[in-house]
């Protein structure tokens, strides 16, 4: 029963990374607000969750794990309720900002719950049922999100939260048993102030760049720079303290740093991809929104399937064998999707999508169990804290490249394209194709720029897809890094004391 609320809460936090998305031209209309302003409703949320990661493993060991994670379920639930209720944009922004700063929470504590509930034998059977709502959720979430938008309201994409909210808080007060608090923690402030402001200023760089044109825009500039500054002042006031805000001890252990490595490598592909294929299938093929979100799923299909399979393999093959092969069929299927055009077959992107998923869980499982591999008991909140926290911030760096290149890609292979329409080009001045493009008409050469347009945005995603290929298989040779799991399983059985050491 607590896996079923440690399940819940990473579903419910998991969903609304993406569930909102596709609602925003419906909110927008509702609320009265403009783009920029409309943007907010998902900025908010980032903003605020991911300065509010970074501090959880200290809230817990300081409150108890129990009450900080009811109080964030609860939180979540009730903030999400009075988001599908807000009647204009400033009351949408504030409760998104508060249901950024309780969701912050609910997926690490979720997975510390978990490597906590199982032994080491077990906890790749854990780590895939937790895993499930992590990778599932942002991969249903536009499916989701578009067909309660379409059938109900945007009203609901935020409602779908109260049953999961509902039943996560009971069973926690039910099942969950409180941690040991430590009452003599004290908070370092100046660490915190000096993160938060670092990534908060680094999130906003990242999520509006794109719409204010990246360095071109005063902001952004001031953004970055703020980020650097708020990086800085951490780093250095962290060692030269007695008390970091951040357990540094975490990063002493070969797993966990390896674990954080690849963590940023999934949060990188998988956002990224998921940022490319909607508006691939939309945009470019043409599919209505209720169908590109059915053929996004399938790629969830994928990942349940390689879940189920994933804990099992785990007892006979080394984690560092599937993540490879994990990454590998995942590259090979970015490789197969750079051969896509506008005349790409439904059933050609469902069973490329299914594979690709199927990749992913070979990795994440295999990942989130070797990153506590040898990790203490005492820092497991704060390791899975770190872990969330980078694989948001490796989404958002993720997302930022792809969507940049795609819209660079797109101006710069128009402007290549174009160069050879025109009147003394031969290929144009055959028969067949005079009577269906005639540049001496404004008809034909609006026609002809169509084509080049589409062509143009065509091999841009082609270009994105070989860009994300090239970096996987540039990090698959850190996998060598990552250490024995049938190794770790000896000293376990060999006693407790050995059991978090190597």
């Amino acid at each position: 029963m607590l896996t079923i609320c440690a399940m819940t809460a990473t579903i419910m936090q998991a969903l609304d990374t993406t569930i909102a998305n596709v609602a925003l031209p419906y909110m927008q209309g509702t609320l009265s607000a403009s783009q920029d302003q409309i943007n907010w409703v998902l900025t908010s949320y980032i903003v605020a969750a991911a300065i509010m990661t970074a501090p959880v493993g200290w809230i817990s060991d300081r409150f108890g794990r129990k009450r900080i994670f009811i109080l964030c379920s609860a939180g979540f639930t009730v903030t999400s309720v009075l988001c599908g209720l807000a009647q204009d944009i400033t009351q949408m922004v504030l409760f998104r900002l508060l249901q950024g700063v309780f969701g912050a929470a609910l997926v690490p504590l979720s997975q510390a719950v978990m490597l906590d509930s199982y032994t080491l034998q077990e906890r790749a059977k854990a780590m895939a049922i937790w895993g499930m709502g992590v990778m599932m959720g942002p991969i249903m979430g536009p499916s989701l999100g578009a067909w309660l938008t379409e059938t109900y309201s945007w009203h609901w994409v935020f409602f779908v939260n109260l049953p999961f909210g509902a039943i996560t808080v009971i069973g926690l007060i039910v099942f969950m048993d409180e941690t040991k608090k430590d009452l003599s923690l004290r908070f370092d402030w100046l660490g915190f102030t000096a993160l938060a402001v670092a990534i908060g200023a680094l999130q906003l760089a990242l999520d509006r760049g794109e719409q204010l044109d990246w360095l071109e825009s005063n902001e952004i500039i001031a953004e970055f720079i703020i980020s650097a500054v708020g990086f800085y002042y951490f780093f250095a006031h962290s060692f030269t303290t007695s008390s970091p805000f951040i357990r540094f001890a975490l990063f002493k252990d070969r797993n966990f740093v390896t674990g954080c490595i690849f963590m940023i490598v999934m949060g990188l592909v998988l956002f990224s991809t998921m940022a490319l294929a909607s508006p691939y299938l939309q945009n470019v093929i043409g599919y209505p929104i209720i169908t590109a979100g059915w053929l996004l799923a399938s790629r969830g299909f994928g990942t349940f399937l390689s879940m189920m399979m994933v804990g099992r393999l785990m007892r006979h093959i080394e984690a560092r064998t599937l993540i490879i092969a994990g990454l590998s069929i995942t590259a090979g299927t970015l490789y197969y999707m750079t051969f896509w055009t506008d005349q790409t077959q439904a059933p050609e992107i469902l069973a490329i999508s299914i594979i690709q998923g199927f990749g992913f869980g070979l990795v994440f499982v295999p990942l989130s169990t070797v990153a506590f591999l040898t990790v203490s008991p005492q820092l497991r909140t704060d390791g899975a804290s770190m872990l969330t926290l980078m694989r948001n911030v490796a989404s958002s760096v993720g997302i930022s490249i792809v969507i940049a290149q795609l819209t660079q890609g797109s101006r710069s292979n128009y402007a290549i394209l174009s160069q050879h329409i025109n009147p003394f080009n031969p290929a144009l001045q055959m028969p067949g194709v005079t009577g269906l493009i005639n540049l001496s008409t404004d008809v034909g050469r609006a026609m002809a720029d169509k084509m080049v347009a589409a062509q143009a945005q065509i091999i841009a995603f082609s270009q994105d897809y070989q860009l994300v290929m090239i970096f996987i298989l540039c990090t698959l040779p850190l996998a060598i890094m990552i250490g024995s799991t049938k190794a770790a399983l000896r000293k376990q059985a060999a006693g407790p004391e050995h059991a978090v050491m190597e």
